[in-house]
This record gives structure tokens, sequence and C-alpha cells, in this order.
């Protein structure tokens, strides 16, 4: 009997925040945009930037290097806002830059290490090693965590 062993794909995007390579599933990524005019919203966490009226839909931002706690940095040509979907929930999460999109097999997803650069361990999902590059795996759950989200606009 011939066992058949499938290893299940994944495909990710893969974007630069500072100088570390971070991933977020494809099946999360409605679309890729340049930087647009954000309106910013009183009374809102400092990380997120406002809201984008993108094609008749709005949509909240989230800074990623603010979110993180990163350095702040000016908008360039390279800057790109990922609009993500989850659980009916669209965001748009400001990087550096998004430079690519590959399959990967699940099994290479390793758990986080104890210390992955300065991003806190609550946002990270896995490490994936691909060649010489390490991408972190993001939960978009926790980014997008909208109870932490309300309480700091509550607070504010």
């Amino acid at each position: 009997m011939i066992e058949q062993i499938e290893q299940e794909e994944m495909k990710i995007i893969v974007f630069q925040l500072k100088d570390k390579e971070y991933a977020l599933p494809v099946n999360h990524v409605k679309a890729i945009e340049k930087i647009l005019h954000i309106t910013r919203v009183p009374r809102t966490v400092p990380f997120i930037k406002g809201v984008i009226n993108l094609r008749g839909v709005i949509i909240p931002i989230i800074d990623l290097r603010i979110r993180f706690a990163l350095d702040e940095q000016v908008y360039t040509e390279q800057t790109r806002i990922i609009i993500v979907t989850l659980d009916g929930m669209d965001a748009g999460l400001i990087v550096d830059s998004a430079n690519d999109v590959i399959d990967i097999f699940m099994d290479t997803i390793e758990p986080q290490p104890d210390v992955v650069g300065s991003v806190a361990d609550e946002f990270i999902s896995g490490v994936v090693k691909l060649d010489k590059r390490l991408l972190i795996l993001l939960n978009l759950e926790k980014v997008l965590n909208p109870e932490e989200t309300l309480l700091s606009v509550k607070e504010g």
C-alpha cells in the first residue's frame, strides 16, 4: 500500500516593517494600495491613523509601526496599505513596502522564539524560515483586536 503524504500549502504576502519581513495569509488580503488620503478620526488610539474611502467603502487604517511600538517613518513611494478582512471586518494596514506573494508549506511554520525583534509575542502566530529569509507570520486577530481598540477609544 502506497501512503500518499500531501503537504498543505499556504499562500502568504510578505511585507516589510523597519528591517524585518512579516507575512499574512493571502486569504485575508483584499487589496494592496499605495498610500491614500487618510481622514483623521478624533478620539481614536494613536495607531489608528483614520479612515479612507476606498471605492465607496470606509475602511479604518492602522499604522503597524505605531501598533508594534516601532519608530515612526514618513510615508514614501514604497509605503503601502494592505487591505485585510477578518470576520467581516475590513481594515487597512500601513506597511513600509509589500515585497512578495509566495507559497509555503504549513509544516515550515515554527512557533515564535522567545524574542522576535521588538514586536510583542501576542501579535505573532509563527515564524517561517525560507532559505536565508526569516518571515514573521502575524496573528491578524490580535493585530485587529477590536476590544482593545474600543477600550482605548473610550479611555481616550
